[in-house]
Formats: C-alpha cells, structure tokens, sequence
C-alpha cells in the first residue's frame, strides 16, 4: 500500500546537528522524533477540550464506543503531523491533536498506538486498530479496502541542504542521490521520476529509501543524500526545526487530501468521523490545532469521504 506522507549534502553544524542527533536517539522506535527541537510549533500549547456530540456518537459502531477507547494505528516519525516527544514514548503532533479531538467529539479517548507505517492499514482490516492517522492520502488504492475521511491537503516537496549547494532542480533529478520514506507516495513519484530519465537515455536516480521519514532527514543532514522528496507540511517543518539546514526548493505539486482510515462500509462509522471533523472546522478547533502546528496553509473548508 501506498500513502501520502512525504522528509543535501554537507552536514549540520555544532548545535544544529548534536540537537538533531540526540532526538532521532532518544526516540523510541525507528528514527524518534527527528524534530530538530521543541517549541517552534508551540508544542506546549493546549488544545481546548471539545463537547461530545450525541447524535454523532450514536452513529459510532458499538463495538468501537462500548469500552470508550478509540484506538488509532500511527507511525509517530512524521513530524509535525506525528512524532515522539523529547521524553521519547509520547505521541505528539498536529494529527494526534486532531485524533483527540475528533475523539472527543464522539464521546470517546483516543489512543494512540505506534506502529511500523506499512502496518497500519493491514492492523485496521484485521481489527488491531479500530482507525489510522498516520497523513495518509486519500488514493483509490487505499478506499478499496478503507473508508478516509478527508481533514487536510497536502503536496509534495523537494528539500535540500541550505542554499541548494548542489544546484538540484526539482523538475530534473536524474543522477541525483534522493531519499524519500519507504510505503509513501513519493516512492512512486521517484521511481516515474528515474523511469523517465532512463528513457530519455539520462541516468537513473540514486535512490535511498528509508523505514522512517526522520531518518530520511537525517540521511540529508549527513551528506548521505544530496535532496529528499516529503509531504510539504514535513518538508517545511524539517526547514524551521534544523536552524534552517534544510532547505525546500521549489513550491509543492501533487497536493491531494489526507485522510483517517477506518473500516469500510461498518455502518455509519465513517458519517460519524466526517461530522466530527466538520465540527471541529465549523467551530474553530481545527484553525486552532493548525496554527498551532504552523500548517494552515493545508487547511480544508469541507470535510468529505474517500475524496468525494
């Protein structure tokens, strides 16, 4: 499966790298958070706790409200969307504020579960996870097998290291050494990307794929890579968290929706998460969640299922 989620050469200095470092180390599971720092995004800013809407509730599957816990599948090394805290076992992020929140409005709690990213969809089809927030796009590859429920836009981006010392062109990667995270859209992009290069007799692009986005940047940040391919909100968080070591080239394309995953066609679980995410557009808390994570240029104004 495929999924949304997108993360040059000369290596961070003094501060920039040590600080960059010491989170991927101390995270837990691959890569940690890989943020480059807290506090750029307001990260110690709580979000308000919602009301719970009864209507909407009333529509969630028995099975999934009886014990008052939604539990969600995640891969916590995509920061902002997800990411683990500096005490390196919290899951923090713009999509878990909003998970919560989405929660809340339901009548439940969310919690969330880490996991391998390729695992999630395989753990909500066979019941592990009873939904996925992991900024996954909405594709028709996935709403074969999912009900998505649409809450953000994002695009890809081309980072690099600051300055662009290597003159990358982002419309003209052929021979350049691009890392990109392992089951993301831009697996698929890089590879339509090096088939094109071959065929017009340029060579192939070099490359690297990684389990976790943060180590994608740190591959960047250690001159492994010259320019990697991420989601934008990805992108330009690794600029603003690496005192500006990294660098996004060029403006996003591709920009398509996110969307929770949930088990498909199980009564109206997915209406009651569609109203609970316009809910929380309509009433403020979602323009509040993304400007606290500095992401509201991928704000929506209507949520919809499977992208209709």
């Amino acid at each position: 499966m495929t999924t949304a989620r997108t993360r040059s050469v000369r290596s961070l200095t003094g501060i920039a790298l040590s600080a960059l470092t010491a989170l991927v180390l101390t995270g837990c599971g691959a890569g940690g958070d890989g943020s480059g720092g807290a506090g750029a995004t307001g990260t110690d800013a709580p979000i308000p706790a919602v009301a719970k809407d009864d209507r909407l509730a009333a529509m969630v599957p028995a099975e999934v409200r009886q014990d008052g816990t939604w539990v969600v599948g995640t891969d916590p090394t995509y920061p902002p969307n997800e990411f683990t805290a500096p005490d390196g076992t919290t899951i923090i992020g713009m999509e878990v504020d909003l998970g919560n929140a989405i929660a809340q409005k339901l009548g439940l709690t969310a919690k969330f579960e880490q996991s391998q990213f390729s695992g999630i969809i395989p753990g909500i089809t066979g019941g592990r996870y009873e939904a996925g927030i992991s900024s996954f796009t909405i594709n028709d590859e996935r709403t074969t097998v999912l009900d998505m429920v649409g809450y953000f836009s994002a695009g890809t981006s081309l980072a690099t290291r600051k300055g662009n010392p290597d003159g990358i062109d982002p419309n003209d990667l052929c021979g350049k050494a691009v890392g990109v995270q392992q089951g993301t859209v831009q697996v698929e992009d890089v590879q339509a990307r090096t088939t094109k290069c071959t065929d017009e007799g340029k060579p192939a692009i070099q490359v690297t794929e990684l389990q976790a986005q943060t180590d994608v940047t740190l591959a960047l940040n250690s001159n492994r890579i010259v320019a990697m391919l991420a989601d934008s909100p990805v992108a330009a968080y690794a600029q603003t968290t690496t005192n500006g070591a990294v660098e996004v080239v060029g403006q996003p394309y591709d920009t398509a929706p996110y969307g929770v995953a949930l088990k498909k066609n199980d009564g109206q679980y997915a209406q009651a998460v569609q109203g609970a995410v316009q809910s929380l557009i309509d009433d403020g808390t979602y323009t509040r969640i993304l400007d606290k994570w500095n992401v509201a240029n991928g704000a929506i104004a209507t949520s919809s299922i499977n992208g209709g």
